[in-house]
């Protein structure tokens, strides 16, 4: 198969108990715009992508991963991966379709080995978007996501073998061995993070800012207005991307990034970044320390929906 039939990420949608303050965290601090919905259920845009929504939010008694989204580059492209998983094995939650979700298109959904719902979808209408302008602090587009497994070597080598993504960097603990595998669908540095974790969860979300000017602002924004910060601002060494991971009000962890890496697909190489030099965690050295709180806050609670079909 090609390596790609699977473009970029689209969406990531989650499930919350604390639904309406999680609506107005996207809204009204984050710099996300609602665009639409019904009762328990809003999808938000950025206003810098041409995607018809980077998150979608629903109401749930148990805080779940609901979905994430893929994009392909066409419907001839979705049928192919769906009848490869299928060939392979895969658990389908449906085959491909239409899709009635804001901006339609064509996908199909499976369970990922752990059981996350995943969905594949080519010919999704472009949304009106607009040139994020200098020191407008909100998010261009949804940049990457970060899910916590109790075997992320198991899991790397499902997307690796199933949809063909490719390992850019890993960090290790000269303890514990590999801690984080960064997974790319494209020349992006990484579109899916597998993070060790002791359950299944997910680890963040992160949005892409218009650049560091951006993206201090931002950061400064939600310090002054008392969210919670987690960890940063800072670099990271694998991506390059800076960050500010912030905790949203159901307990998951949201990151402020920007200039995530761009790769060369012919001449790049795998690195391996040792955690315990300062500089993987953070080449500026301006980031609070890792410590055992940020990463329990990180580990997230066990998602509740595994090998569930969202609702919607």
């Amino acid at each position: 198969m090609s390596f790609s039939l699977i473009t970029h990420l689209r969406h990531v949608d989650i499930a919350v108990p604390d639904y309406d303050k999680q609506v107005e965290f996207y809204r009204d601090h984050w710099g996300l715009s609602p665009i639409g919905g019904e009762t328990g259920l809003t999808y938000f845009a950025a206003v810098g992508s041409p995607e018809q929504y980077v998150v979608r939010v629903r109401a749930a008694t148990e805080k779940r991963i609901d979905l994430i989204s893929f994009g392909a580059a066409s419907r001839s492209d979705v049928d192919a991966l769906a009848a490869k998983l299928a060939v392979e094995g895969v658990s389908l939650i449906h085959e491909p379709q239409d899709l009635q979700t804001p901006g339609g298109g064509y996908g199909f959904r499976f369970f990922d080995l752990e059981g996350r719902a995943v969905e594949v979808s080519s010919d999704v209408a472009t949304r009106k978007h607009r040139k994020i302008e200098p020191k407008e602090d909100v998010p261009v587009r949804l940049s990457h996501v970060v899910v916590n497994s109790p075997q992320p070597e198991v899991l790397l080598a499902w997307y690796e073998k199933h949809l063909s993504f490719r390992l850019s960097d890993t960090n290790t603990h000269p303890r514990v061995g590999p801690i984080f595998y960064f997974l790319r669908c494209s020349a992006q540095h990484h579109s899916l993070a597998i993070s060790r974790g002791p359950h299944v969860a997910l680890q963040h979300i992160s949005f892409e800012m218009r650049g560091i000017d951006e993206y201090m602002y931002g950061s400064g924004r939600m310090i002054r207005a008392g969210w919670e910060k987690l960890w940063g601002p800072g670099r990271h060494r694998a991506g390059e991307n800076t960050f500010t991971y912030f905790l949203d009000p159901n307990g998951n962890t949201m990151e402020y990034t920007t200039e995530l890496l761009t790769l060369d697909e012919d001449t790049w190489h795998p690195s391996v970044f040792d955690v315990m030099e300062p500089e993987t965690a953070d080449q500026w050295g301006t980031a609070n320390d890792m410590n055992e709180f940020i990463t329990e806050k990180m580990f997230n609670t066990l998602d509740k929906g595994l090998f569930i079909p969202p609702p919607v």
